[in-house]
């Protein structure tokens, strides 16, 4: 059979049968070796022995595939080593054509005594000649000798004479389970690493100490904050709930009498409980505008109506052909549908498909047709959604139509520029009164008041200021009307004022339109109490109507200069 036809090494020459009496000659040196994975060339293949007898087709077949292994040295009792004889079978399996393939010596029989992973323990015979590697080396294939088989099968524990076992190395009983990065000081090296010294085994133990007495500092400073969270919110739900009992028990049945009594107002003061919320605004606000659920109903259905007409032409053209005012325009559905998927997105429950969107969507556009003069402004969404979480439908259109009834909301929401300029001027008056230094650094900076009172007086602070704090500014808004919103005003710019007088002006108009969300309502309420709404002995409403005085008196003379 032709050389490229055979994987194994070739045969070597069959040596000659010494003759009776004639003495045992020793063996002469091999000149050439058989393949082997060291790429030696192979001897001059001979024909095998004839065979006599009856034999089998397959068995003479047999015969002249058989294989030798090269000759290897001599063993101890002076008899060279037999030839291994592989099977047609075997022959076969070792693939009968062959292909050449990249021999590749692995890694792991570069070092003896090592493995792929990590360092075996020490042999018993770890003195081995070159020609007993090489022995090894010719008896293996290239099969034999990959890492998957020596690993998988054991042959390498068999062949070293004893089986390789990794000792586990357990955790030391702690007092607790440390952390990861902690339980690398405290674990000892690996074996086959130098060990660590006496002094950085110290310095190691040392530092792990100084951390573990730092996370323990720092647990009980966060219990310690947790515990007081937790009983500050056990005395509020404790003063809620002993506050809606006064509630309900003594001030709502005798509203009339008793709303303007100091103990009413300091009750006020401290917040309405959830509970009666809705109610308490809804008397405070009041139904000046007498609108009954009937008239709601009456102008939900135009709503309706208007908004199945608009979804059936598609467009406006032919309302604004038809002289349509601007405020209708305003009150588009689709302007309505955009302010509403904006209105408190971090709740998901006004926009589509939430469980108050339709009902939003409802009160918003039934006022468009109860107020055409109005129409629809942006920043309406959040005072209607506002007092939908606390009223019914009903009841939360009657009070938002009445609330944007009120003297400052109407001048706002209907754009009146010489009502807003009125409301800013005796804002900067006790702006300047209260707040001197930082009244001086808006006016370098050219920071007028409508660059952030506007959004704040349109959402009544519902969109600025997280919505449990809006409410609790609601519900004393609701006792002392339009004031407290610019003394609330006032109380922002005092929490924050020695942040506000280090920056610019973009800064600060960016600071305020977007106001941090970790404000609370203590420390809000704390420097809206040291605001004095008063200036030269006057209150809001009296420096309020001496402006407006001054104004009538400006006009008679027919200057421009206040309209500028």
């Amino acid at each position: 059979m032709a050389a490229g036809m055979r994987t194994g090494p070739a045969p070597a020459p069959a040596p000659a049968q010494p003759g009776p009496g004639a003495a045992s000659q020793p063996r002469a040196p091999q000149q050439q070796q058989g393949a082997t994975l060291h790429g030696r060339q192979p001897p001059p293949r001979t024909t095998p022995c004839k065979r006599v007898g009856g034999r089998a087709a397959a068995e003479q077949l047999e015969d002249e595939l058989e294989l030798e292994l090269p000759p290897t040295t001599t063993l101890p009792n002076g008899e060279g080593a037999k030839p291994k004889k592989l099977a047609i079978a075997d022959y076969i399996s070792r693939n009968f054509f062959t292909k050449k393939t990249k021999e590749t010596i692995p890694s792991t029989f570069s070092a003896p005594g090592w493995k792929l992973f990590g360092k075996i323990p020490p042999r018993e015979n770890s003195q081995k000649d070159s020609k007993t590697i090489q022995q090894d080396s010719y008896g293996c294939s290239l099969a034999s000798v990959s890492a998957p088989n020596l690993f998988m099968t054991g042959e390498y524990e068999a062949r070293t004479g004893r089986m390789t076992k990794i000792p586990l190395q357990r955790r030391r009983n702690l007092e607790f389970e440390p952390l990861s990065t902690t339980a690398l000081i405290l674990e000892d090296r690996p074996a086959h690493l130098p060990a660590k010294s006496a002094e950085e085994a110290q310095r190691h133990r040392q530092e792990y100490d100084e951390m573990v007495a730092e996370a323990k500092k720092r647990e009980v400073k966060e219990a310690q904050k947790r515990k007081k969270i937790m009983k500050e919110r056990f005395r509020q739900e404790e003063n809620i709930a002993h506050a809606m009992i006064i509630w309900n028990t003594d001030i709502l049945p005798n509203w009339e009498t008793i709303r303007n009594t100091r103990k009413v107002r300091e009750l006020w003061w401290q917040g309405i409980p959830p509970s009666v919320r809705g109610k308490v605004w809804s008397l405070a606000v009041g139904n000046e505008l007498n609108i009954t659920h009937e008239l709601y109903e009456i102008f939900l259905s135009r709503a309706k109506e208007r908004w199945k007409n608009f979804s059936e032409v598609g467009s406006e053209n032919e309302t604004e052909e038809a002289g349509a005012s601007g405020a209708d325009r305003e009150a588009s559905l689709e302007l309505i549908k955009l302010d509403i998927s904006r209105t408190f997105p971090s709740l998901f429950i006004f926009q589509k498909g939430g469980p108050y969107h339709d009902l939003l969507h409802s009160v918003l556009g039934a006022y468009t047709c109860y107020r055409p003069d109005v129409g629809y402004v942006q920043g309406m969404s959040f005072v209607a959604a506002v007092l939908i979480l606390n009223l019914e439908e009903a009841d939360a259109f009657i009070a938002f139509a009445n609330l944007l009834n009120k003297p400052c909301q109407l001048a706002f929401f209907r754009v009146d520029h010489d009502m807003m300029l009125k409301y800013f001027a005796s804002f900067e008056v006790f702006f300047e009164e209260n707040l001197p230094k930082l009244f001086v650094h808006f006016m370098k900076n050219s920071l007028t008041p409508d660059i952030y009172l506007i959004d704040w007086i349109f959402t009544l602070y519902s969109k600025s200021l997280p919505l449990d704090l809006a409410c609790r500014v609601w519900d004393v808004f609701c006792r002392d009307g339009e004031e407290f919103l610019f003394r609330t005003a006032l109380g922002i710019l005092k929490l924050y004022e020695e942040i506000l007088v280090q920056m610019d002006f973009i800064h600060i108009a960016q600071f305020l339109t977007k106001l941090p969300e970790d404000i609370t309502s203590e420390k809000l309420f704390a420097c809206i109490t040291t605001v004095q709404m008063h200036s030269s002995n006057k209150k809001w409403t009296q420096v309020f109507a001496s402006l407006m005085k001054e104004n009538r008196e400006i006009e008679k003379n027919h200057s421009p200069a206040l309209k500028s």
